[in-house]
């Protein structure tokens, strides 16, 4: 059951991990090929860091599950700002918003995975609760690559790939809800 949970939970990762591979990338080529793209990408790091008391304190009595669920669907649909315009605004949008997806979902992540290990094991499984980071980045690197050159070089709607890696993050919502219904110990 655990490890079902850490391979659905990857997805997130894969989702995720566009910010720092792909999303580079994509505002060079077809946002502004002078935006300060650490600036950019500092958005979504200092969002975490100012919301994350007020986040954490607004959802501590939702069930750390859904609140994962919550997190994960709200930073899988973070993406889909960047199909509404291209510019940098829209970018800083989109960071946020994933911002406050991780915010919701990290520390309930945590929290989950402490109470799911037997008692004496909580370090062994906080150890494997990182996998997922790792088996996201691995599926990221390649899935990015083939996006941009996919529907940016061969289609010339690069915009379209923000509706694919979304999509990802959907199903990783939807199989996190399957798992939840059928499969998560109830008892944690």
């Amino acid at each position: 059951k655990f490890v079902t949970f850490l391979v659905i939970f990857s997805g997130f990762w894969v989702v995720f991990w566009q910010q720092y591979i792909s999303l580079p990338i994509y505002v060079r080529t077809y946002v502004d090929p002078n935006a300060n793209i650490d600036r950019l990408l500092a958005v979504e790091a200092t969002t975490v860091i100012l919301l994350t008391f007020v986040v954490n304190y607004a959802t501590r009595k939702v069930p750390a599950f859904a609140a994962i669920i919550t997190g994960v669907l709200i930073s899988s649909l973070s993406w889909l700002v960047l199909t509404l315009g291209s510019g940098v605004p829209y970018i800083v949008a989109a960071l946020i918003v994933l911002a406050i997806g991780e915010v919701v979902q990290a520390p309930r992540y945590y929290e989950y995975i402490s109470r799911l290990a037997p008692p004496g094991q909580q370090g062994l499984f906080m150890g494997y609760a990182f996998l997922p980071i790792g088996i996201g980045y691995l599926i990221a690197g390649p899935s990015a690559g083939w996006l941009l050159h996919y529907f940016g070089e061969v289609r010339q709607q690069p915009h379209q790939m923000w509706f694919v890696i979304a999509g990802a993050g959907v199903l990783t919502t939807l199989l996190l809800i399957v798992y939840d219904q059928f499969v998560r110990p109830k008892d944690v």
